[in-house]
């Protein structure tokens, strides 16, 4: 590929009022409207100050320019350009929304979540976001250190990553044939333990969750770092089972070394998998389960009696991870879950690694809006993240309107593809026409999000 013309024979001119490059934004701003994004603000989030006004507009506003591809402040001048005007009304300038973000305190951002927690609802309702949700359903939880730098931001920290910035803690919600959507998010310290408020999130979590569909069987799941009373009895009392990664303490080694030779059961693996601690493919391992009781130095209401599925794998070089004590663990590396899921044992294995899809929401999260924390107030960063994943859902409901692949492509690739798509506007009668470029690849994924988003049945 080469330029048609000499670089001297090319000119350029930044002077077409009629021209956008967000074409994708029609069909996104009309599926919020019609999931009652600017009613459920207006009804939700009060704030009394001079910047808090109008914030049905300004948070429309700020998820727009979040699905177009902004991640700071400044980036939502992105609204801003051409013939948007002629396609959008109510769009304010950055600064204007710099000061409605800092408006926002911790109850603001609660008002913010049950707006989030409602959307998701509602978008179930219009498209088909969560398909097969009243069947099984996986709900993911997880944290992420978003990096900050300077010395300005409120609440930055060093956590477990040993990375300084804030932390943020996410829910998931999924089914076997859907991608993730987002139904809980709480931003907190940099040095917070991952654990910590954990149960209040999970709580909310299946709470959204159940009201976007999730009617059949919940199972929540999440790694060793959420591995407390608190968490599994919160998934009890919502009605869903656990799947989580046990810690490796004694009393689950006892339990392991317990299990019998016989009781295991050889698997391969379609697709290797990568082990993070053994720096190596793996096809191959071994299963077997027991019955195990967690939690035994705390009182019997708070114990936890269930399933311990165990998966191990030969290490490599046993002789650079020997201990000289036990046999087993030198020879094995073990992974073990515990869960009260009702399926097989190969099937509950199965299902529990299936947790590692939170980690593309985080990934797509940090590509797009969350590339960012772009104030220097705290809650205005914990306001943004709900925006962040209020954004991210709406694409990810415009994404399942456009097609199959789409339903399912990161959202880079949505805004790539069905969002960042340049057109020129044309008005004849009152009516206003978008002429977007030909051949365009993916023009009936576009079109077909259009119709059911605009002009919907």
């Amino acid at each position: 590929m080469q330029l048609s013309h000499a670089g001297s024979l090319i000119g350029v001119r930044f002077d077409d009022p009629n021209l956008v490059g967000t074409a994708g934004l029609v069909p996104v701003v009309a599926l919020a409207a019609r999931a009652g994004l600017g009613d459920l603000v207006g009804a939700h989030v009060k704030i009394d100050t001079a910047g808090g006004a109008n914030p049905g507009l300004k948070v429309a506003g700020i998820v727009a320019g979040m699905a177009a591809g902004a991640d700071s402040i400044d980036d939502l001048d992105l609204l801003r350009h051409g013939g948007m005007g002629r396609l959008f009304d109510g769009v304010r300038a950055p600064s204007t929304n710099g000061t409605f973000l800092r408006s926002f305190r911790f109850g603001h951002v609660r008002q913010l979540d049950a707006v989030a927690a409602r959307f998701v609802s509602a978008l179930a309702g219009h498209t088909p976001v969560l398909p097969d949700a009243d069947a099984v359903c996986f709900v993911d939880i997880d944290d992420t250190v978003r990096a900050t730098y300077g010395y300005q931001k409120e609440g930055t920290g060093y956590g477990y990553s040993k990375v300084k910035g804030l932390n943020a803690l996410i829910g998931t919600v999924s089914t076997p044939t859907g991608a993730p959507v987002i139904v809980a998010t709480r931003l907190r310290k940099g040095s917070t333990a991952s654990a910590r408020g954990a149960a209040r999130l999970v709580a909310d979590a299946l709470v959204t969750a159940k009201g976007a569909g999730a009617t059949g069987l919940v199972i929540m799941r999440a790694d060793s770092a959420f591995y407390n009373h608190k968490v599994l009895a919160a998934a009890h009392r919502h009605g869903a089972r656990f799947s989580v990664t046990a810690r490796m303490d004694q009393a689950v080694r006892r339990a392991i070394t317990a299990i019998g030779d016989q009781a295991w059961t050889p698997i391969r693996y379609p697709d290797a998998i990568y082990d993070e601690d053994e720096k190596r493919w793996i096809s191959d391992a071994e299963v077997a389960e027991t019955t195990y009781t967690a939690f035994t130095s705390r009182a019997a209401g708070e114990q936890v009696t269930a399933r311990l599925i165990v998966r191990r794998v030969k290490r490599l070089n046993p002789k650079t991870t020997s201990t000289g004590q036990d046999p087993l663990f030198d020879t094995w590396r073990h992974h073990a879950v515990f869960t009260d899921s009702p399926m097989t044992m190969l099937q509950a294995e199965t299902q529990h690694r299936g947790h590692a899809i939170i980690e593309t929401v985080i990934a797509d999260l940090k590509a797009g809006p969350l590339a960012h924390l772009p104030s220097g107030k705290f809650t205005a960063n914990a306001a943004w993240l709900v925006l962040a994943a209020i954004a991210y859902n709406l694409l990810r409901a415009a994404g399942a309107l456009a097609s199959v692949f789409h339903a399912k492509a990161t959202t880079a690739t949505i805004r790539a593809q069905l969002i960042n798509v340049p057109a020129r506007i044309a008005r004849s009668a009152r009516r206003l026409t978008l002429h977007l470029p030909t051949d365009w690849p993916w023009e009936p994924a576009w079109q077909q999000l259009f119709d059911r988003a605009v002009r919907p049945a």
